[in-house]
């Protein structure tokens, strides 16, 4: 199995990237955290520095499982204007690449930049404005082919349960899930 990579910027919303990470390491999948910055600490939108695993290197993820947004702000408007994750986006989506994004990152990351052309996607409540090329249905999590969206911090569990069933199966997602004393989420 490939590995995953979870993209941090400045101002990320902390329990998406974090739940995220802990779900699918759970679940048993390779997922490196990623700073854009130069720095490995990276701060978060409530003040709770991460060190990431690594910083932001095209080559070395340009063959990942997936590659995960989390939300937040500021941390996805850096996200959005961060061009070499952009560049590696868009070519993820045109090759039918696994892509995750969660809270505004759907809407300013990937809605502003086409990548969500035709799908369907949620994202934030207010930034629905941002998926003008894509179907915006209000869902806590939405799966349109290669692509997961999620709306927001209290779907986050759910979120990452359905990179774990896309990628190792409901199975897998929901021994995860019972194991978190979180079933049926």
């Amino acid at each position: 199995m490939k590995v995953s990579y979870l993209l941090l910027a400045e101002g990320f919303e902390e329990i998406e990237a974090l739940a995220t990470t802990d779900m699918l390491r759970r679940a048993g999948m390779e997922i490196k955290t990623v700073s854009i910055s130069p720095k490995l600490e990276v701060k978060g939108a409530h003040d709770i520095i991460v060190r990431a695993d690594m910083t932001f290197d095209t080559q070395t993820i340009s063959d990942a499982q997936w590659i995960i947004l989390p939300g937040g702000l500021p941390g996805a408007k850096h996200l959005e204007e961060y061009a070499p994750l952009i560049e590696m986006l868009k070519k993820r989506a045109a090759s039918g690449e696994n892509i995750a994004a969660i809270c505004a990152a759907p809407a300013l990351v990937l809605g502003k930049n086409e990548i969500l052309k035709g799908k369907r996607a949620t994202c934030y409540p207010g930034f629905e404005q941002f998926l003008t090329e894509a179907t915006y249905t209000a869902q806590p999590v939405e799966i349109d082919g290669n692509i997961i969206t999620g709306n927001g911090p209290a779907s986050t569990i759910k979120f990452a349960a359905k990179i774990i069933e896309n990628t190792l199966g409901k199975e897998t997602a929901d021994s995860v899930l019972k194991g978190m004393m979180t079933e049926n989420a």
